[in-house]
């Protein structure tokens, strides 16, 4: 999140919200692009980006264009992630960087909205992990890694306690979909989760990560693996990464993940006691995942993918999950992986 706590109500938002075909092939055009007029909207909850047609010297391509959400990033924010991207491309290594016009890679349209333009780029989903494949992953990991302790990303938040959890909870408590019988149990959990993951979290080096590593953010080329969507790049520890690939705590989910270090640790060192930090940082994204929906749920497809958002039912299961976060970290801090 950032210092802002709605995006809703202004100028840029109504907008964003009302993107025309039209505008946004004025987009593209502004970047040099001759458009063909075929346009087509991808899927993406937080932003909006669309697939266009542009004419090249053989015939026609698509590129890939992708437009912010007003009030999340600034333009600072939004070049640190840029910069990870060139960094991760001048090492060879597998990342879609934006396409720069005129040295620039962030522009602004017409009606002050954020925009970037990518090439488009084939893959398919990593629909199960093999042991090759993770060891694979490992390797790139730790090799994106290795970039990303390589220079600073000023404007880019820290993956803290305090940005991730205390900041986001006063989100949830004002928030016109949590109920007020919950209100206090939410307080008081979130609260003891703070106060005993600082202790976890203090020591902990910061870097640039990817910082949104799931599954869904992972395909597959010619069977090696390469990250993709780093609008959530974060300055926190590389363990974030690491769970987030493999978030399970079942026998075989420890295995993988051993697997997984096993291989990144080829490539570069590794902590191994940043793993205490995982149940930490499970914590601190159901808050953050919570406070984010609260924030947007007044978007049309927040509303259709989060439809039990501020049921009873959706309240009851997040205090029974910070409930058992907070023995999993007491647990993990006692014992580790």
């Amino acid at each position: 999140m950032t210092n802002a706590t709605s995006v809703w109500g202004n100028t840029k938002s109504e907008y964003f919200n009302t993107l025309s075909p039209e505008k946004v092939l004025d987009a593209v055009e502004s970047c040099d692009f001759e458009t063909t007029g075929r346009i087509m909207a991808l899927g993406s909850m937080e932003n909006r980006v669309y697939e266009v047609e542009v004419y090249n010297q053989t015939g026609s391509e698509f590129k890939i264009i992708k437009f912010y959400r007003p009030g999340r990033w600034s333009k600072e924010q939004i070049q640190d992630e840029h910069n990870f991207l060139f960094d991760l491309q001048s090492h060879e290594i597998e990342a879609i960087a934006p396409l720069k016009y005129n040295n620039q890679s962030v522009f602004t349209n017409t009606d002050g909205l954020f925009f970037t333009l990518f090439p488009k780029k084939g893959g398919r989903a990593c629909d199960e992990w093999t042991d090759e494949r993770l060891e694979k992953m490992g390797r790139l990991l730790a090799r994106l890694h290795n970039v990303g302790q390589s220079q600073k990303a000023e404007h880019r938040l820290k993956l803290t306690v305090e940005n991730f959890g205390e900041n986001n909870l006063p989100i949830i408590l004002n928030s016109k979909f949590m109920p007020l019988e919950y209100k206090s149990s939410y307080e008081n959990l979130a609260n003891q989760i703070f106060q005993i993951s600082k202790p976890i979290m203090q020591n902990l080096k910061l870097q640039r990560i990817h910082g949104d590593c799931h599954h869904g953010n992972i395909v597959l080329n010619e069977e090696m693996p390469f990250l993709i969507d780093f609008d959530d790049m974060c300055v926190g520890p590389r363990v974030q990464d690491i769970w987030m690939i493999i978030p399970g705590r079942d026998e075989e989910s420890i295995r993988q993940r051993n697997l997984l270090v096993n291989a990144y640790k080829m490539m570069t060192d590794f902590d191994q006691r940043e793993l205490k930090a995982i149940e930490v940082l499970r914590s601190l994204r159901i808050i953050h995942f919570s406070a984010w929906i609260s924030l947007r749920f007044e978007d049309a497809a927040f509303q259709r993918a989060f439809s039990h958002f501020g049921s009873t039912q959706y309240w009851e299961k997040e205090l029974f999950d910070l409930r058992q976060q907070i023995s999993f970290i007491n647990e993990s801090f006692h014992n580790g992986y």
